[in-house]
């Protein structure tokens, strides 16, 4: 899709000089690069999620598991 954006000079330069570098046209590097930024943001709301669903528990194990720990590294051959 074809749209018009405005972005500062001095930025419009280095994505130019940067798509020369790596041989590809400035339209595909500001793709990428556009791509790159909504992906990095889409994880951090998956993990904003993870978050909110594993932050009630306190993450501390119970007696069980700690018991059960302490047996294993007992047994362990260090």
């Amino acid at each position: 899709m074809k749209t018009a954006i405005s972005i500062p000079d001095e930025l419009f330069a280095a994505a130019d000089v940067l798509a020369q570098k790596l041989d590809m046209s400035r339209s595909r590097l500001i793709a990428t690069a556009l791509a790159e930024y909504v992906a990095k943001h889409r994880a951090g709301k998956v993990t904003e999620r993870l978050d909110a669903v594993y932050g009630v528990e306190d993450g501390r194990a119970d007696d069980t598991a700690r018991s059960a720990a302490r047996r294993t590294v007992r047994r362990a051959h260090w």
